[in-house]
């Protein structure tokens, strides 16, 4: 086998590879060996078929299967050789007429075209200065958010009179639709609270005044993307019978609170609310001090990026912006765009996605970050037990299928290297005002 490298420009490389007729020729003897031990011909004892009467019965057959292997084993020598790590699959393109080279009357010659990972040197975490946004959780917040959580676990009291905002009437009800009753369109005891928005637009308010015991025919109107296709976008009628009437009774910020949740004491309950504010403050201030360390990595790093992998990477951008834009989901700014300065805009941060993938990749390769089997298999469980009964076929899904566990596997190394990053850089705290801490970042 004989590989000349064609071309050397940027990550681009491009190898002419070929392989002689006679040590396919070879390779075909060898094969003729092996299996004609094996070989029941009729005419001949098992084993003692002529190698030229398999040669001439099977030849051809197996030449080609040696063909279709060569071609990889060629590729892999010219990788080999240059101990190149690719970026993208092997682009692979043969010439001419392959009969004769199975025949065995030419040399087996083809090209191969690669994109090769930039050779770089990353910056040292240890040097980097990254700023970590922090709001502190102040005693006002904990007690709103006690506050809350009494509002939400409101009680009912029956009551007299007519129905008010924020009061609970349970109701039988039959929808209709030019005066046809529609399926899933009944119901008895269902419970409605007024001001709630958990029915269709215009339905609670109509309840407005109802008595218990009496009955009223509302009209409405479904949504344009409501859930249920045939209802979409339709006028409805509701005959209504309020059978009870309810009005809410608040909660105290209390022991009993506390007990209505299941927490042993208000102070335990205080104590709780604190500290699932201070996680989510958390995350927030980890993701906005991750976006700053990636700042930085795209700032201090500029080299050659594999033309495919940007490719593959806007091609994958610009199909959601089709499909937002096709929704009406863009937001003002993008609309206000041209074609021409949205996808350049949205190059340039497949090209920034790539380099800062490179580069957590090479900081991890270089530390020998991993992700271990015992990580992905607690990720896989935990998507499984969102599908209750099915979590077998869930963890056999992946099992089949290494791209998606590729896919799986992507985001937790991306965080294991983060991590890593963060450990050695000196992190710096900053008390911001909490609608800085929650501002979403621009898209990146």
């Amino acid at each position: 086998m004989n590989v000349t490298e064609l071309k050397a420009e940027g990550l681009s490389r491009s190898f002419q590879i070929t392989i002689p007729a006679k040590d396919l020729q070879s390779q075909l003897d060898a094969k003729i060996e092996e299996i004609r031990p094996r070989l029941n011909i009729k005419g001949f004892r098992v084993g003692k078929v002529p190698g030229a009467h398999v040669r001439r019965i099977y030849g051809e057959s197996l030449m080609s299967e040696i063909v279709q292997n060569a071609f990889q084993k060629g590729v892999d020598a010219a990788i080999q050789q240059r101990d190149l790590r690719l970026a993208s699959s092997p682009d692979l393109k043969f010439e001419g007429d392959v009969d004769p080279v199975i025949r065995g009357k030419s040399d087996l010659v083809y090209t191969v075209d690669v994109e090769v990972m930039p050779d770089f040197e990353p910056v040292d975490p240890a040097s980097l200065t990254v700023t970590k946004p922090v709001t502190p959780v102040t005693d006002e917040e904990v007690t709103a958010e006690l506050t809350k959580l009494a509002e939400q676990s409101v009680g009912f009291t029956e009551k007299k009179g007519a129905a008010k905002k924020g009061d609970q009437v349970t109701i039988d009800f039959v929808g209709k639709i030019d005066g046809e009753a529609f399926e899933g369109g009944s119901a008895e005891g269902a419970p409605v609270r007024i001001g709630s928005d958990s029915f269709i637009p215009g339905f609670e308010e109509q309840l407005i005044g109802i008595k218990a015991g009496q009955q009223r025919t509302l009209e409405v109107t479904f949504p344009a993307e409501y859930g249920a296709a045939h209802l979409a976008g339709k006028a409805a009628t509701f005959d209504v019978t309020a059978t009870k009437v309810e009005a809410p009774q608040p909660a105290s910020v209390d022991e009993e609170l506390a007990k209505r949740y299941g927490i042993s004491s208000l102070e335990e309950l205080t104590r709780l609310v604190r500290e699932r504010i201070e996680r989510e403050r958390g995350r927030l201030s980890r993701a906005k001090a991750k976006r700053a360390l990636f700042d930085i990595l795209d700032e201090k790093h500029a080299f050659d990026l594999p033309g495919q992998m940007v490719e593959a990477e806007f091609s994958q951008i610009w199909r959601q912006i089709e499909a937002d834009r096709e929704a009406g989901r863009l937001d003002d700014e993008d609309k206000a765009k041209t074609e021409d300065a949205l996808r350049a805009d949205y190059r340039r941060i497949a090209e920034r996605r790539v380099r800062l993938g490179l580069v957590l990749a090479e900081i991890g390769r270089r530390n020998r970050i991993e992700v271990r089997d015992e990580e992905l298999s607690a990720v896989i469980g935990q998507q499984a037990s969102q599908f209750p009964g099915r979590e077998r076929q869930l963890v056999e899904f992946y099992r089949k299928n290494p791209g998606a566990l590729a896919q799986l596997r992507a985001p937790i190394y991306e965080e294991k290297v983060v991590d890593y990053m963060l450990e050695l850089a000196t992190v710096e705290t900053r008390e911001v005002p909490l609608d800085e801490l929650t501002r979403e970042d621009p898209a990146d």
